[in-house]
Order: structure tokens, then sequence, then C-alpha cells
């Protein structure tokens, strides 16, 4: 691509390097941005370096907040004594589309991926361990993407908690073998979560 700008072509770079974004893609944005006035690029910048400052992580779930503990965990409305398991932030933004699930979420930060080099130490499963201990949790519901990666975390995590009373249940397999929950449409993923399945080891 022939950028005849180094400053251009530099901004072109680093909105490359966001998923899904390619060079042209990247080129696009750079070029809107000159169209308009210097504050807006001004703005779009302060936004994001204001976001990587401030931006804060539930300390009882890992979700994103601009608070010690989030608008979830913090809420009284919700269903205190369920929690379900997700493997990312996306996840939890995708549940909440659908207006079908009102307890509590956990973000493990990962799955298991022995060949990734990712262990169960990488991931934020001892929080969870310790809040089923100290939390009035009934069911813990693990909504992790059917993978092979995904069936391995929620093998481990059941094994862990064979002992417990806890009764610990799966999203139905609405959901495609090998699929991601970021791109269920809402209609399967709330189908899904309220058609859960009990997990057995």
């Amino acid at each position: 691509m022939n950028i005849p700008s180094k400053l251009v072509e530099e901004a072109v770079n680093e909105l490359s390097k966001f998923p899904g974004i390619g060079k042209k893609s990247a080129l696009r944005m750079v070029l809107h941005l000159l169209k308009h006035d210097t504050e807006t690029s001004v703005k779009l910048g302060n936004a994001i370096v204001n976001m990587r400052k401030q931006i804060l992580f539930c300390t009882q779930c890992g979700n994103v907040s601009d608070k010690d503990i989030c608008g979830i965990c913090s809420s009284v409305n919700r269903d205190r004594d369920k929690i379900c398991v997700v493997e990312d932030l996306r996840d939890i933004m995708a549940i909440e589309s659908t207006g079908q699930f009102t307890g509590l979420y956990h973000v493990l930060g990962g799955v298991l991926s022995p060949i990734e080099g990712i262990g169960p130490s990488d991931l934020n499963i001892d929080k969870l361990l310790e809040r089923i201990k100290t939390e009035e949790t009934k069911e813990l519901i693990m909504a992790l993407s059917p993978t092979v990666e995904g069936d391995s975390t929620m093998f481990y995590l059941t094994k862990k908690l064979q002992d417990s009373p806890v009764k610990i249940t799966t999203i139905s397999r609405g959901i495609a073998i090998g699929g991601s929950l970021e791109y269920a449409d809402e209609i399967t993923l709330g189908r899904s979560i309220l058609n859960r399945i009990g997990l057995e080891v």
C-alpha cells in the first residue's frame, strides 16, 4: 500500500493491529479522521488514554468496571445464588444482551490450553473456588465456548468441585461445537442459558 505520508502510515499501522482491522479498513478510519476537525481526533485519543489509565476490574468477578465492584455484583436485583462462569468480558456482554440471565458472573480470563502454555494458575480459578466457599452459591453455570479447550476447562472445574454441594450446569448446546459465544445470535444464546443442563464427572 503506497501511503504518501509517514504520519498517516504510522496511524494506519497502529490501527491495523486491532483484531479484524486490515490495512484498508485502517486507512479508511484515518482518512475519516482527517476529514474532521482536530478536536475529533483529540477526543478519540483522550477517550482511549483515559480508559487505559482509569479502567478497573471488579474485585469480585473480574468484569470491567469504573469502580472496585462492578454494577452487576453490586446490584440488589441479581440472583446471588447463581454464578455464570465465562471466558472473558465479551461473553458477559453477549449474555447480558439476551436479558435471560439475572445471576452473577465470574471471568476466568481464558481457558485451559496446554499447547499455549495456559494452566490453572494462569486463570482466575482460585478466586472462583473462594467465592463458592464464602458466598451463597447454589448453582454454577459453565458458559464456556464449546471447544476442546472450553470442555477441558469445564471438566477441570467440575473435578475440583465434585465434593461441593453446588449444582454445576452448562448452557445447552444450541451453540455450535467449535463456535464462540461472541458470535452467537441473542435468541440462540438466550435459549442456551435458559435450557442449561447438568454436568457430570
